[in-house]
């Protein structure tokens, strides 16, 4: 009774589960619930509307499955879903024509099924309501209760690479707060990234007449090349739909310093990939090198810390794990 992107098979339990059960299964993998008491409300009394916006733009990849894999489980917990696609947002940051975003969107859509979210769960464009009177107006009303302060620090950790601001910078945080109240939304899901926007709108919603969501982030998966963040701009990803070839080539040159075990990309892909579908990983060795080794993640870790794996191991085992399980998501999107 689980979700698994080995087999892209999703089974719904949320009308079997107790709320214990949901609470437990929504906080798995989770950084934190903002908060745990409210979530519980929700639950109990069955205001169970989650959403996660993603900007359309380049390819989908590992940093991007985190949250689609807490999706699934949002799903299984009872949740309805919906996935905005924020065309207009992408437009503001300048990830490309209006028409370019919207060929995208439809690649995304493709992709988060590919990864297991069920046809239960609702793709809806941003631009088919944030152009409305009715949301402008909110935007404004917003916009008055908001200090120019509050929503450039929301963005800060968005748009730090920029190095000449726009106005559209402080625009784009009062409207994901908006479409919040637009999606009839309890439940807000992003990575530790989307945490200040999301403090903003509990902030500011019951100020417009809309009660504050609960809450949740997930890890940020730090990109190939070591940086802070794995992003389609940087090129430091490795795409749910790599080939067998590029996923090895990726991993491979990834950083990954001997004996370093935070901030390492490839021990996470490890962690929030490998160790969710299996609990142990193989690694195989040459008998002279001591031959192979099959570690849980604490064992690994551990090794890995003393400087008894060596890096490329660590790399072939990895890539190897993960061009299987990703084997179906690439088998789905030459299909659909």
């Amino acid at each position: 009774m689980k979700v698994c992107i080995k087999d892209i098979t999703v089974i719904y339990y949320g009308d079997r589960m107790d709320t214990d059960s949901k609470i437990e299964l929504v906080k798995k993998g989770a950084l934190e619930v903002v908060t745990e008491e409210e979530l519980r409300e929700k639950i109990e009394s069955n205001n169970m509307i989650a959403y996660i916006g993603y900007e359309p733009s380049g390819k989908v990849h590992l940093g991007h499955a985190i949250t689609v894999k807490k999706m699934i489980d949002l799903q299984n917990a009872g949740f309805k879903v919906k996935i905005l696609l924020a065309d207009l947002h992408a437009y503001l940051n300048n990830k490309g024509s209006l028409e370019e975003i919207k060929e995208i969107s439809e690649y995304n859509i493709r992709c988060f099924k590919a990864l297991g979210l069920s046809d239960e769960a609702e793709f809806i464009l941003g631009s088919t309501f944030q152009t409305q009177s009715d949301y402008t107006y909110k935007i404004y009303e917003l916009a008055l209760s908001t200090t120019l302060a509050r929503a450039k620090r929301s963005m800060a950790q968005i748009t730090r690479e920029s190095k000449d601001h726009k106005v559209a910078e402080v625009i784009y945080p009062l409207m994901q707060v908006v479409d919040m109240m637009f999606l009839q939304v309890d439940l807000a899901l992003g990575g530790m990234e989307q945490r200040k926007i999301h403090m903003l709108a509990r902030e500011n919603l019951p100020k417009i007449g809309f009660s504050a969501p609960v809450c949740i982030h997930t890890p940020l998966l730090h990109g190939t090349d070591g940086s802070d963040k794995m992003s389609s701009s940087k090129e430091n990803f490795i795409a749910i739909d790599d080939s067998p070839e590029e996923i090895k080539e990726k991993v491979k040159k990834s950083f990954c310093p001997p004996g370093q075990v935070e901030e390492n990309p490839v021990l996470e892909i490890a962690q929030y990939f490998i160790f969710t579908e299996q609990s142990t990983i193989t690694l195989e060795r040459p008998p002279k090198f001591g031959g192979n080794l099959e570690l849980d993640y604490k064992k690994l870790l551990e090794s890995y810390g003393k400087g008894e794996l060596h890096p490329l191991d660590l790399k072939n085992a990895v890539s190897s794990h993960l061009i299987k399980i990703l084997e179906p998501v690439r088998e789905y999107l030459k299909s659909n």
